[in-house]
């Protein structure tokens, strides 16, 4: 009998095919970063913040993320598992703050492919509306109504979420071709807008003092925090990886990438726009971006790659999401259908169509808010502040997993040890910080994306909840994730050394 915190040999856990490559996990992350539909849309909303510094706020979110990659691939490297942040967390801080971190990833996942379902929709009516469709019926379609783009954008979420069930190879598979014809859209019209753009380039688009408030600043590092969201995704996927190492290379692939792209972007989108266009235009910023460079049909390939990014980042939200229930399920934090894998497939297919059921149901209840600008405006604030927590939280874990290496060797201690925590620390401190200001901004309640009482409750719902399923989880289901969600330094510390 082998020794466990049991004393007994423990149940054999359900298992994910091993079957992807580095450039199927950079696929997968790439795909969930969304780089297209980040520049098309988050661009906009962060200078609505930040004015004429996107640049500048890009690079300064880079830094403290650039800290938590680090976090991520070592911890990979020594406990490769879907769940990642949801383990390591639990056996290096605290079984509730693991779950915490779980949980945090799952609703924040579910809110952004409700709300990338309805970018999706909104770009498919633009594209219709380009090719001189503009009414079905007495129907005239409205790219900015989250009732029209919710509609159309749920039938993608379907799709998308079927095609997910039979297999991250099939669907990387697919993002990849996706992905070469949006970098090959987004790289062409960028680089023409840096060239031929008449407003002239300046230094100060660089130069993060030039912000017009701390409230902005922290607002935008935020934002910025949530267009780099997606990276991990590559985590979450590692035991379906031949070579967990592949699972942090195609993470940090992904994340070096994002920059160049964001910067591109920003230059790009600065140089053809004014401040007013660029923060007016919400949903449609990257069609009028491709408007302003070139005549039909060329404009419209901005916008065609908008609905691919949306398409595979629905794609890739569903993926990620799906293997951290399953996890968490193996651990019976959660109920068993979660680790249901389907044996044609080696997927957790049950839990895949769940994830996809779910985001439908938010997309929906996201009507109560009309304008698809507002929709989202809340949702990219609220999920910033919550992946904020759970890098930071990540983070803690790794300085805490490998602190022994402050005192054997101060290089390595420094890598695995202080720069994960100034991240954390920085990331923690720009959330709090944004939820006080949300807090002070207003002196009562509405259901509005300018509402800062509204914008703090969103996330404070996100967190709480989690602690009532924590509950249930330890004193009902009784999960032994709770009585055994504890480190071993030494053990970590030699897998360490025989990973590097």
């Amino acid at each position: 009998m082998s020794e466990t915190p049991f004393g007994v040999d423990p149940p054999a856990q359900p298992e994910l095919r091993k079957s992807l490559s580095v450039l199927d996990g950079v696929a997968v992350a790439a795909s969930s970063t969304a780089a297209t539909t980040s520049i098309g849309i988050g661009l906009g909303v962060t200078a609505g913040v930040v004015g004429l510094h996107l640049p500048a706020i890009m690079l300064l979110a880079f830094v403290p993320i650039l800290g938590i990659a680090g976090a991520y691939s070592r911890l990979n490297r020594v406990e490769p598992n879907a769940g990642n942040g949801y383990v390591w967390v639990g056996r290096s801080l605290s079984p509730w703050l693991g779950f915490m971190v779980g949980w945090v990833n799952f609703v924040a996942s579910v809110a952004f492919l409700a709300y990338t379902t309805a970018v999706t929709g909104s770009a498919m009516l633009q594209l219709a509306g380009d090719a001189g469709l503009h009414r079905i019926g007495s129907l005239a379609l409205d790219p900015d109504s989250t009732a029209q783009t919710t509609a159309v954008g749920i039938l993608v979420l379907v799709v998308v979420t079927v095609t997910a069930v039979t297999g991250v190879r099939t669907a990387a598979r697919l993002q990849t071709w996706l992905l070469v014809f949006e970098y090959t859209v987004l790289l062409g019209f960028c680089g023409y807008g840096i060239v031929a753009g008449p407003h002239p380039f300046r230094l100060s688009w660089f130069n993060p003092f030039e912000i017009p408030s701390a409230t902005g600043l922290a607002q935008g590092l935020l934002l910025s925090v949530f267009c780099y969201w997606g990276f991990d995704a590559a985590f979450t996927v590692n035991e379906e990886v031949r070579d967990p190492r592949d699972a942090s290379r195609a993470g940090t692939i992904t994340l070096v990438t994002m920059l160049g792209l964001f910067l591109l972007g920003s230059i790009a989108f600065q140089r053809v726009l004014s401040e007013g266009e660029l923060a007016g235009h919400g949903a449609q910023g990257l069609a009028y971006f491709g408007d302003r460079l070139a005549a039909q049909p060329l404009a419209a390939l901005p916008l065609v790659a908008l609905m691919f990014s949306a398409v595979a980042s629905l794609q890739a939200g569903v993926i990620p999401t799906a293997r951290g229930m399953f996890a968490m399920s193996r651990d019976r934090t959660l109920g068993p259908v979660w680790s249901k894998v389907s044996p044609r497939y080696g997927t957790p297919a049950v839990g895949t169509l769940l994830i996809g059921a779910l985001a439908t149901a938010v997309a929906v209840l996201a009507l109560v808010i009309p304008r698809l600008s507002d929709m989202i405006n809340a949702t990219v604030n609220a999920v910033g502040i919550v992946v904020a927590l759970s890098y930071a939280l990540t983070a803690l874990a790794a300085a805490a997993r490998f602190r022994s290496l402050l005192r054997e060797d101060w290089r390595q201690g420094v890598r695995a040890v202080v720069l994960p925590t100034l991240s954390a620390l920085a990331l923690l401190g720009l959330g709090g910080y944004l939820g006080w200001s949300f807090y002070t901004s207003a002196d009562h309640f509405e259901v509005s994306a300018d509402n800062g009482w509204f914008l703090l409750l969103m996330p404070l719902l996100m967190i709480t909840s989690g602690f009532v399923v924590a509950a249930w989880a330890k004193w009902v289901r009784r999960s032994p994730y709770f009585r055994t969600g504890v480190v071993t330094d030494a053990d970590s510390q030699r897998l360490l050394t025989t990973a590097n």
